[in-house]
Formats: C-alpha cells, sequence, structure tokens
C-alpha cells in the first residue's frame, strides 16, 4: 500500500542483516522515533540479533486513541501495520524466517505490534507487547482466526495505566491463546505508562532460544 508510513526510513542497530541468525522489529511510541525504540532494543541485543526498527511519519501512527473505532485511527493503523510487514519481509529477504523473528512495541507500538501478530497468524519468534493491546471500540475474540502456532508472547503493562486499560491486556492475552500463543501476561501494580527491569529481564530470556543453533 501507499500510506502514510510508507517511505520512512527503516532505522538498523545490533548485527547486520547478512550476518544475522535472528531479528527483532521494534515499534516506537506515539511522538517517539526509530532511533529511540533502538535504545531499548540494545538493552536486550545478542550477537547474531538483528534490530530493525521501522519509522512513523511524523512520529505517530495512527491519530487517535486505539479505544476508538478502528476507521477513526485509518489509513495509519494500516499504513503502520504495512511497515511493520515491511520489516518482518526484510529479514526475511536476508534468511531470516519469521520463525526467528520478534515483534516488540512499546505503548502505540506495542498496540500496532500486537495487532500485526494477531491478524498475520504464523510461528513468528516471539511478540512483546510493553503498555498495549488489540486495536478498536471492542474486541471480539471469535473474529481472529488461524494459529501462532506457539509463538512466545508476553504482555506487560500496569494496574493503573492512564492509556491502557487493563481489561484491554486481558482480552489481548486471551485472543492471542485462542490463536495458539503461548502468552506470559504481568501486571504491575502503580507502574504507571513504562517498562521495568523486570519486564526487560523476562524478554532477555525470550530473546537467547532465536539465536540457538
Amino acid at each position: 500500500m501507499d500510506g502514510p508510513h510508507q517511505g520512512q526510513p527503516l532505522a538498523t542497530a545490533g548485527t547486520p542483516l547478512d550476518e544475522a541468525e535472528a531479528a527483532l522489529v521494534l515499534v516506537h511510541g506515539r511522538g517517539a522515533t526509530a532511533e529511540s525504540i533502538l535504545q531499548m532494543g540494545r538493552q536486550i541485543h545478542r550477537d547474531g540479533l538483528a534490530l530493525l526498527a521501522p519509522q512513523a511519519d511524523r512520529n505517530t501512527w495512527y491519530p487517535n486513541s486505539f479505544l476508538q473505532p478502528v476507521e477513526s485511527n485509518e489509513p495509519g493503523r494500516s499504513s503502520g501495520l504495512q511497515a511493520i510487514d515491511d520489516a518482518v519481509e526484510r529479514a526475511n529477504d536476508h534468511g531470516v524466517p519469521a520463525e526467528r523473528v520478534m515483534v516488540l512495541g512499546f505503548s502505540q507500538g506495542a498496540c500496532l505490534g500486537s495487532e500485526y501478530v494477531a491478524r498475520n497468524p504464523r510461528r513468528y519468534g516471539g511478540l512483546v507487547a510493553f503498555s498495549g493491546g488489540l486495536i478498536g471500540e471492542t474486541i471480539d475474540p471469535d473474529e481472529f482466526e488461524g494459529s501462532l502456532d506457539g509463538t512466545p508472547a508476553f504482555l506487560g503493562c500496569s494496574d493503573v495505566d492512564p492509556h491502557i486499560p487493563e481489561e484491554r491486556v486481558h482480552v489481548t492475552t486471551e485472543v492471542l491463546e485462542k490463536l495458539d500463543a503461548g502468552v506470559e501476561e504481568r501486571i504491575y501494580e502503580g507502574m504507571g505508562h513504562g517498562v521495568n527491569d523486570d519486564e526487560i529481564e523476562y524478554v532477555d530470556g525470550m530473546v537467547a532460544p532465536l539465536l540457538e543453533n
């Protein structure tokens, strides 16, 4: 598609794709940048892991709350999903299969990453949603079909996040489990809107198996 986020740069770090065994696609939050989410990726980088971060037009993937009707966030939502798909395909084109590609996002990026994996089910290296969930005014788990074939997933969020209702995290877990993902959901008391050391430590453990021959 030719949406607002197509033609934006793909920031890279870590192991060059031509030498990588696995890839981490990092999706930044509202008002942030690809370069900023790469900093998070560097915290869990290991030799052999390529870091890929698409950039949103004007630093925002879609204009309204992810809890609004889907139509109100188009074409940004669909264009953002395409940007993630392009990054995954870039990894595939360099010999890194989907089962060694992990999608990680924070906030608006976590919503978009969750949406991408749930709408394009297959085996991935993993899904990480820091403070986010599936997009839409309401979520009907019965609308999702296919299999993630055991894809490991981590969902972490505060119980008082001002942007992400706890219930949306729970229903996102329900959908992912329906799609045969192996989900670890952690709700943190009083954390606010951010990422903590426990989350980073858990996700670091998700990366290691991607690099085992």
